[in-house]
């Protein structure tokens, strides 16, 4: 397969580039699009053309230049290894389409992936399907409506706790379920709220537990007795699973169904909107309702299971995002069960660490101990007519991404903080430091932040009002 498949590759190569060297008479272009005249490119030499896009990559912010504390986010460094396995040929020159007998590897993978993340959920079975973590919830919900409907329950509604994760709302819409939010109290799920609030309209509870504010639900077992016993089914939006791995699961927590980040928790790219891969766990229960195909592993071999008595059908093209989740298999294979758990340790441990050094220069809600993240107010800045935005910008001067400002919003002037399981003790000391430098300056310095940057102070109004979406300069 490999052999021929290179030399089809060769020949197509090959007849693209004599295509490109002859004269096309026939211009098969519309007129509308054809160029009258060759383009403009200016005439320089390799090396000028080599600065140039090198200054361009050296303006930009990314994971591998510095911190980026973005909370919810879990922007951690990516390993290069699982970079460079996700480049092999052999995991990029395979066709989707290709026979299962020439695939047998690919589908080991995929396969031992899935009992993998069953196991690290508590789950029965794990689709991989979903491309990312916000399809997986609506891969989720769809599978718990298609489980109503068998049994004749027409349920409407779905409750969320005022600390949800921000895609929970948007998929519960996109269901077309009515959403019921409940309040929180000292940061978690109210429990006479929810008792109120949960009954025969109840489809799902969905929840993030650690929840959005970095603290743990520790009434877990009682939110699902009470979910259960009206009927509905409770939903665990992996977002924040690098908080628990190795210490408890969702399934210990009597989770229906969940949906796993291979993009954060197992260290994939994130950056730059995906690529991202949601894979959905289920309990035996609801096994037969994923997404087909899955992969099923039998004494001849490995192959794809597109007969699933319930299933609710694709919910992407293919089978997911092959090579992400080629990437995350590597990282858990790597780490191991030990350093998974490890991970945990070491995301808490700098949540808290950072969480003491800024707490004498903002304040912080609901004082109790963290998991993976904080949130802080900005809410001091006020005092010098600033907004937690001003903080943020000018911490691009120090040399830092800025946190997750404004979310949640039950918080005031709102800063989430993650500093991920990757970042060193000096890291998150230089961090503490700047934003105490910051703290201390003078209204017009952080007013007009950032300094040094590329791009200045952009007027986010204007943006706003006056929006220019053409890649084309607007004529005045």
């Amino acid at each position: 397969m490999s052999s021929n498949y290179r030399q089809a590759r060769y020949k197509e190569d090959l007849l693209i580039e004599r295509a490109d060297s002859r004269e096309v008479e026939d211009n098969p272009l519309p007129k509308s699009i054809s160029r009258d005249e060759a383009p403009k490119i200016p005439d320089l030499p390799k090396h000028e053309i080599v600065r140039y896009f090198n200054r361009l990559s050296q303006m930009n912010y990314g994971i591998d230049t510095g911190f980026y504390p973005l909370g919810s986010c879990t922007m951690k460094y990516n390993p290069k290894f699982t970079e460079k396995i996700g480049s092999h040929p052999k995991a990029t020159e395979i066709h989707p389409y290709q026979p299962e007998e020439m695939v047998q590897g690919t589908l080991e993978i995929m396969y031992e992936l899935q009992e993998l993340l069953a196991e690290l959920g508590g789950m029965q079975s794990v689709s991989l399907q979903p491309a990312a973590g916000a399809q997986g919830e609506i891969t989720g919900l769809m599978i718990a409506h298609q489980y109503h409907k068998d049994n004749d329950d027409e349920r409407n509604e779905v409750i969320l706790p005022d600390t949800a994760h921000g895609t929970n709302p948007a998929s519960v819409s996109m269901m077309g379920y009515d959403l019921v939010e409940i309040p929180s109290e000292d940061g978690c799920v109210d429990i006479d709220a929810l008792e109120e609030a949960a009954g025969e309209d109840t489809a799902v509870f969905m929840i993030t537990n650690p929840n959005t504010l970095g603290l743990f639900e520790k009434d877990a077992c009682q939110i699902s007795e009470i979910i259960h016993q009206n009927g509905g089914l409770l939903y665990y939006d992996g977002a924040n699973l690098n908080a628990i791995m190795g210490k408890t699961d969702p399934g210990a927590m009597n989770f229906d169904i969940m949906h796993f980040n291979l993009h954060k928790t197992f260290s994939t790219p994130h950056g730059g909107g995906g690529p991202g891969s949601g894979p959905v766990g289920v309990t035996e229960e609801l096994s037969s309702y994923l997404p087909i195909p899955i992969v099923e592993k039998d004494s001849e071999g490995y192959h794809l299971n597109y007969d699933l008595e319930n299933s609710i059908g694709r919910v992407k093209g293919i089978y997911g995002n092959w090579l992400v989740l080629l990437k995350a298999y590597a990282y858990i294979k790597e780490k191991g069960k030990d350093g998974l758990e490890e991970a945990t340790e070491r995301a808490v441990l700098n949540s808290n660490y950072l969480r003491k050094k800024l707490e004498p220069h903002l304040d912080l809600p609901y004082r109790e101990l963290r998991k993976h993240e904080f949130v802080l107010s900005g809410k001091k800045m006020k005092d010098k007519g600033l907004k937690t935005t001003d903080l943020a910008k000018r911490l691009l001067d120090y040399g830092f991404h800025a946190p997750t400002i404004y979310f949640p919003q039950l918080v005031d002037e709102a800063l989430m903080i993650e500093p991920t399981e990757t970042e060193t003790k000096e890291t998150l000391d230089r961090f503490a430091e700047a934003v105490a430098s910051i703290m201390d300056e003078d209204e017009e310095v952080i007013g007009d932040a950032p300094h040094n940057t590329s791009v200045g102070r952009v007027d986010e109004t204007k943006a706003v009002r006056d929006s220019v979406l053409s890649y084309k300069m607007r004529e005045e």
